[in-house]
């Protein structure tokens, strides 16, 4: 006679126990272990905190954080996107000060083989469902950025820019971004 034993489901508790070293994101109750990107990500990522990082601090925005930060959307789904911004309208959700406690209103994700698959899936569902307002999926290989935004409790795809276009994003008003300076390297 076969028997099923339940999957077991991880918590944010003990998700706390991994060891300091190496990255993990919590995903449904599944701890998935996250490898070190590729050099042109990081390049990109560099790129992208810079020029975001100087916008959103002139106006005095809020906070552009970069991985590895724990955003922690519930006890059992914990994600470090390469990229968040917290507005300060709700800047309540650093108040703990050791991670983010709710969805950011901005998080990118820049795709790596070995994550493309879940950031365009399940990450983006993910994020659709606990509120992030918009978010982007940068792809290195092909110099593109794709800009999602919240609709009727999901994130739809509203526009794709190109490595020669000027990406303007609805939530970060007057951002005009170079994607040339992005992906250049």
């Amino acid at each position: 006679m076969a028997t099923t034993h339940p999957a077991v489901k991880f918590t944010y508790e003990d998700y706390l126990t991994t060891p300091a070293d190496v990255r993990y994101e919590l995903l449904d109750g599944d701890l998935l272990m996250v490898p070190a990107p590729n050099l042109k990500h990081q390049r990109v990522q560099g790129n992208l905190y810079y020029h975001l990082r100087r916008f959103i601090s002139e106006r005095e925005l809020g906070e552009l954080l970069s991985a590895p930060c724990d955003v922690v959307l519930s006890d059992t789904d914990v994600v470090q996107p390469d990229l968040l911004f917290v507005s300060r309208e709700r800047g309540h959700l650093l108040s703990g000060g050791e991670n983010v406690r709710g969805a950011p209103d901005l998080v990118i994700e820049i795709l790596s083989p070995t994550t493309a698959d879940k950031d365009r899936g399940g990450k983006r569902e993910l994020y659709g469902r606990y509120g992030v307002t918009e978010y982007w999926l940068v792809d290195p290989m092909v110099e593109t950025v794709s800009l999602h935004r919240q609709r009727a409790g999901g994130l739809a795809a509203t526009h794709t820019f190109g490595r020669d276009q000027t990406l303007r994003s609805p939530l970060l008003a007057g951002l005009e971004l170079q994607l040339d300076d992005i992906f250049s390297s």
